[in-house]
């Protein structure tokens, strides 16, 4: 397994190369910056571009997705619930992308965006179970994302509330890597840790504690960031 994190500060986020040094594939989610730095940080390691991934539709900034799977020669992933113009490799939720002895299968985890995905990575050179989770902005280190910057707060709220479900019956051992840290807009009590289990967030993260879907709703509802508009509106002429 090679797992290669990137930091990011404008905006703020994290990017991610992972694969399988043995076969020399791997895939990248999340790209942010230069797209040179994805490319050649694979070619030092060897390895060939094979996906692209964006976990979901990013409300911050416009994805380098595209261009930098146009110059990788790779397949640009989404969901196959994103709404953008451009083609890309539509995933739903149960599929697999093979990296040689690594895999990814998607999770569907709506409500930060309604087409949001979270990867489950295996190595099958170590175990049958999996690693860890690459879960963009569903959960983060501290807290789990907003819900009013793609969709209506409530909707999103409900959505995310049945998606942490999902997340929590992981095994505890699973590690989780998010797509952001502390400073980004897309969360709010959110640590400057970048990596975390799941047994951990289930221990220590209150939004990811709440058992009662109301009271989540309740909470999420509680602390809407006045800006969400301004960001949805200025991330839309981004775009077009």
């Amino acid at each position: 397994m090679v797992l290669r994190p990137f930091l990011h500060q404008e905006p703020i986020g994290i990017s991610y190369l992972f694969g399988c040094g043995g076969r020399a594939t791997c895939a990248v989610v999340d790209p942010v910056g230069d797209i040179d730095t994805y490319v050649t940080s694979a070619r030092q390691l060897s390895m060939r571009i094979g996906f692209v991934i964006d976990t979901h539709v990013h409300a911050d900034h416009v994805s380098i997705g595209p261009g930098l799977a146009e110059m990788a020669g790779a397949q640009y992933v989404l969901s196959a619930k994103a709404d953008v113009a451009g083609p890309f490799m539509a995933l739903e939720d149960g599929d697999v992308l093979p990296l040689g002895n690594v895999e990814a299968k998607v999770l569907e985890t709506p409500g930060h965006t309604p087409e949001h995905i979270c990867l489950l990575v295996t190595d099958k050179t170590r175990a049958d179970e999996p690693w860890f989770v690459l879960t963009g902005h569903t959960l983060m280190i501290g807290d789990l994302g907003r819900t009013e910057l793609a969709t209506s707060a409530e909707e999103g709220a409900r959505n995310l509330y049945r998606s942490a479900q999902r997340l929590l019956a992981l095994p505890e051992y699973v590690e989780v890597l998010p797509g952001a840290y502390a400073g980004s807009v897309c969360g709010r009590r959110l640590s400057g840790k970048t990596f975390s289990t799941i047994g951990f967030e289930k221990r220590y993260n209150k939004a990811f504690q709440v058992a009662d879907e109301d009271q989540f709703v309740a909470g999420m509802l509680a602390d809407v960031a006045p800006d969400a508009a301004h960001i949805r509106n200025v991330n839309a002429r981004r775009a077009a």
